[in-house]
């Protein structure tokens, strides 16, 4: 059984519109990751119906992806819409231990600015 994605250690978040052809694509091979990382929680919020969760998240591309460990954001942008780059990312960031997951969420000015912006954990009801 999946657990819970505001409760799972790892959170992935997709970004998308209900009427965004290539987010519609995407989400079947988004969906199988959910069998692929059972311990990771999926999250797909519709930017426009779920704008609170979305937040002040820029999404200049869909689908825009948000990976957190925790309230650590390590991941916050445009994917391109094939889920094995999204599989192979989750493969490595999952590698990390909390302290190295926690350094490398700080370790670009780019990756500070993601945090507490793009937190979207904190925004799930």
């Amino acid at each position: 059984m999946p657990v819970p994605a505001k409760e799972a250690e790892f959170l992935v978040a997709c970004l998308c519109a209900a009427w965004c052809g290539t987010c519609r694509e995407y989400a079947p091979g988004f969906e199988a990751l959910k069998d692929r990382f059972p311990d990771a929680g999926f999250v797909w919020v519709d930017v426009e119906d779920e704008s609170d969760i979305a937040g002040d998240v820029d999404v200049e591309n869909f689908p825009t992806v948000v990976i957190q460990r925790g309230h650590d954001v390590l991941f916050c942008g445009p994917m391109l819409p094939q889920a094995r780059l999204l599989e192979r990312l989750l493969e490595t960031l999952l590698t990390q231990t909390a302290d190295e997951s926690a350094a490398y969420a700080r370790g670009t000015a780019e990756r500070l600015a993601w945090q507490g912006l793009a937190d979207i954990r904190s925004r799930l009801g």
